[in-house]
């Protein structure tokens, strides 16, 4: 039963919104069937009846989540959304050492339909995607922890695009190669900063989840 599950730590909590830190491994939603019920949105909702869903992170990434309490928050917030008003910002490990300190990855992107969820990068037919990195620290054993700001919101933006540079993320599954994938337990990304200008009050909120690894 839902009612099992652990409520999510709650980092931020207004009339309006409520800001939250999604564990890695865990829906944002639900999915398809009666295994896929368990989800940040349906935990939430026990406590807080409705409160309502703005964005996603994937199941597999941890991090800050914002949930509307009310429709016309919703409707406001995901208008900020919509306009990159919105600054996020992740904390990622990937494999080897970039050769530059930073930079940005500019490559449209579309769904694999044939492979879904999976996406690949298409010039003809992709979305605009644009993500701005850089690299925080080298570590001896071959991996870096990097800083990645998405511009826009792809599914599985960060994932691709650090695969595109030769850099996957640790533990990726899905875009990772056997090597990378066994060298973490869970995928090594994390949502860790969202700061956006309240619709209602103009008061600049900014929230910080330090990074789990």
């Amino acid at each position: 039963m839902i009612t099992s599950h652990t409520m999510p730590d709650i980092l931020y909590q207004d009339n309006d919104f409520i800001i939250l830190n999604k564990p890695a491994n865990l829906l944002s939603v639900p999915g398809r069937g009666p295994d896929k019920q368990d989800c940040l949105s349906a935990r939430v909702q026990l406590q807080f009846a409705g409160a309502l869903i703005v964005h996603r992170l994937d199941y597999d990434t941890s991090g800050i989540m914002l949930m509307a309490l009310n429709k016309p928050a919703q409707s406001q917030i995901s208008r900020l959304f919509q306009a990159r008003e919105i600054d996020k910002t992740y904390i990622a490990i990937v494999n080897q050492h970039p050769s530059e300190d930073g930079g940005s990855v500019d490559l449209p992107m579309r769904c694999d339909y044939e492979r879904r969820p999976l996406q690949i990068i298409d010039h003809e037919q992709g979305k605009s995607a644009l993500t701005h990195w850089k690299i925080l620290h080298r570590y001896p054993n071959a991996t870096s922890r990097v800083e990645l700001k998405p511009h826009t919101g792809r599914s599985h933006q960060l994932r691709l695009h650090m695969l595109s540079l030769g850099h996957p993320i640790l533990g990726d599954n899905l875009y990772g190669t056997t090597e990378t994938h066994a060298m973490s337990p869970r995928l090594l990304l994390h949502a860790s900063e969202l700061c956006f200008k309240h619709p209602a009050s103009a008061q600049t909120i900014a929230i910080h989840s330090p990074s789990p690894f």
